[in-house]
């Protein structure tokens, strides 16, 4: 063996303080954004079956539900909205009393320093389940961007501190950037769900939205899982009309793409940890089948060497506890 040369990378490796030391990337609790669901009606807090841990909750008890993500050093927040009344236009997005606006107004008014994040789409208010609106059985782009801007809007007059528009139509951050200006929230940053996939991995979400499409699916307007370069296109087009952040939806099926978005853009780049990976892991860990906080680690890890800068994942609470041991 005298003779024989080889590289003694091992060196770096040789106790939990070395690892520490030469670690390339880290998770932070100022990483996560949260999701929360917040519910029309009185004294609701419903676990959603597919989502162990996550609820949707009602506005009067939803100050409670804030704090203790706030406690645990979470300091943002991305809100969706499950309201009674659905229609075939989504009026309950844009409206005053919508549901994200009344819990960003409270959230704003009892927690000043907490960021919100407005998802801003259609699905969740529309009868038909779809992210536009309906015309000839199919989503009509340019009527929907009227709507969507709309939205956007009536999020920021309620004191939202991002934008976050996630129904892929074509030209939606051009047309959202535009409205916000000419409202006069010039400062008020979008972030878009730039790239996000017609994926399986949605399905735990639309049980907590209660966002499923009456008919036919999102394919028309949501990715094919199947393309890489699509991706850059559709993250080029959103940072040439104004997009401040960039959100690659799903992120652990994806990380090949979160990796291009991070060599091609200089904004930051958002992995949004999706309901059906958070649902996998959840039911592996309750039979007993896998080391929940180990696994939970390890792959947001890899969505942060993977080039992401912030993750949206419901293990965020989670995860804060975890890195306060």
């Amino acid at each position: 063996m005298s003779n024989v040369e080889f590289k003694r990378h091992r060196r770096l490796r040789s106790s939990n303080a070395m690892r520490s030391l030469v670690r390339e990337n880290h998770l932070r609790v100022e990483d996560f954004i949260y999701p929360m669901f917040v519910i029309e009606g009185e004294n609701i807090k419903n676990e959603v079956p597919s989502m162990p841990g996550v609820f949707q909750v009602s506005l009067d008890l939803f100050k409670e539900e804030v704090q203790e993500v706030y406690d645990l050093g979470i300091k943002a927040v991305i809100l969706f909205g499950v309201p009674n009344d659905k229609d075939e236009v989504g009026t309950g997005a844009y409206v005053e009393t919508g549901m994200i606006q009344q819990a960003t107004r409270l959230i704003k008014k009892e927690f000043p320093d907490m960021l919100v994040v407005a998802d801003t789409c259609l699905c969740e208010y529309t009868s038909h389940g779809h992210c536009g609106v309906i015309h000839n059985h199919d989503v009509d782009n340019d009527e929907s961007l009227k709507l969507l801007a709309k939205t956007a809007v009536s999020q920021a007059e309620a004191g939202a501190d991002i934008i976050a528009p996630s129904n892929m139509m074509d030209g939606f951050v051009a047309v959202i950037r535009e409205a916000l200006d000419e409202a006069g929230y010039t400062n008020i940053p979008i972030m878009s769900y730039a790239v996000k996939y017609a994926s399986a991995f949605y399905g735990p979400f639309r049980d907590a939205a209660d966002s499923t499409p009456q008919f036919g699916d999102r394919k028309t307007y949501q990715m094919d899982p199947a393309n890489r370069l699509e991706a850059l296109r559709e993250a080029e087009s959103d940072v040439e009309e104004g997009a401040d952040f960039l959100i690659v939806k799903p992120a652990l099926s994806y990380l090949d793409i979160v990796r291009d978005v991070r060599n091609n853009f200089n904004v930051p780049v958002v992995a949004y940890n999706v309901s059906g990976e958070y649902s996998m892991v959840k039911a592996a860990a309750q039979n007993g089948w896998i080391s929940e906080k180990e696994l939970v680690l390890e792959k947001l890890t890899a969505m942060k060497r993977a080039g992401s800068d912030l993750i949206i994942t419901y293990f965020a609470k989670d995860v804060a506890k975890w890195l306060a041991e």
